[in-house]
């Protein structure tokens, strides 16, 4: 089934059930009021909102209406916890190369993960509104996986099954902010604002083949002002599955329903297959050229985030955004 929230019904939102095709949907509130709500009690609301799925892609939904994308609001408004990891080590392995540093053994063997904004995400259709272009401004392509009530130190295999549905993360970067952050050694904060989620979050089943091994195995396609940016295959070169990943964050604590899981930006070690972010295309053209011919995000651009079935249908629907001033 596909989940998403309305721009309705105070700050988190009115839980819809939507059609596969992403072109009806119809609410959702008689099993749970929010998206939260129905992740707080997943067990008894997940197969309610199975049957409604299930009458509304059979045509007879009581209530059903035409789903428009600009009234959606990010599936999980805001949520307890989003933890962000970097699962794709061709683009750490090339950041590092890039500026002459080797990357540590223990990046093949243990996560990297940092606890990202969570009390607030822009919905698939608003703008990211920047204080200033001078800041780097940076998309970041991402698959991200939505747990349930997971408890501490479970294992990879008992994580698995704590992951209940699957979405998609513009997780904004402001690039020119990072360094200065990382040298004080306490990690991101000015240089991640609010990120975006994909109009609706779907649960694993609906990815077919597509889902195996706790991975997404379909490319990421970002296109950036209308023009084809890349679209890196999210089950290649993925060093560390979503089981991996939830299980890495809930090693000393347990994590609450409606924890958000990041992959981390999709990163091919072919790079033919184009980039996710800014910062890995400028480093490619800084291995190759010397120096980075791509500039970052300007006020005005516009991005589009999506990943579609081999027959074309879009999954998650798509982000679409504009950069914009705060002024």
């Amino acid at each position: 089934m596909k989940l998403g929230s309305l721009k309705e019904g105070g700050r988190d939102g009115t839980l819809i059930v939507v059609s596969r095709d992403l072109k009806q949907a119809v609410k959702a509130t008689g099993i749970a009021a929010t998206m939260q709500a129905a992740l707080d009690d997943w067990s008894n609301s997940a197969p309610r909102l199975n049957a409604l799925s299930d009458a509304l892609n059979a045509g007879h939904a009581p209530g059903a209406f035409a789903l428009d994308m600009t009234a959606l609001a990010a599936p999980l408004p805001r949520a307890y916890e989003f933890v962000d990891g970097s699962a794709y080590l061709p683009h750490v392995e090339r950041v590092r190369r890039a500026r002459g540093a080797e990357v540590p053994e223990s990046f093949y063997v243990d996560p990297l993960m940092y606890q990202a904004t969570s009390a607030g995400f822009l919905g698939p259709r608003d703008p990211v509104v920047v204080p200033s272009e001078e800041y780097g401004i940076d998309l970041e392509a991402e698959v991200v996986v939505i747990t349930d009530d997971v408890p501490m130190a479970v294992t990879v295999e008992q994580a698995a099954g704590h992951i209940q549905l699957v979405g998609l993360v513009n997780d904004v970067s402001l690039r020119n902010l990072i360094p200065g952050e990382l040298a004080k050694g306490f990690g991101f904060l000015q240089s991640k604002p609010r990120s975006a989620l994909s109009p609706v979050f779907v649960t694993p089943d609906e990815l077919g083949d597509a889902w195996q091994g706790e991975k997404l195995h379909l490319p990421m396609r970002t296109w950036l002002n209308g023009k084809w940016f890349g679209e890196a295959e999210c089950g290649v070169d993925m060093q560390f599955n979503f089981a991996q990943l939830v299980a890495h964050a809930a090693k000393t604590r347990p994590l609450t329903a409606g924890t958000i899981v990041g992959s981390g930006t999709i990163a091919n070690e072919d790079t033919s297959k184009g980039a996710s972010c800014l910062a890995e295309q400028r480093t490619v053209e800084t291995l190759r050229d010397g120096k980075p011919s791509t500039p970052f995000l300007k006020f005005g651009d516009t991005l589009r985030i999506e990943i579609t079935h081999e027959q074309g249908e879009s999954i998650f629907g798509a982000i679409e955004q504009a950069i914009a001033s705060l002024k």
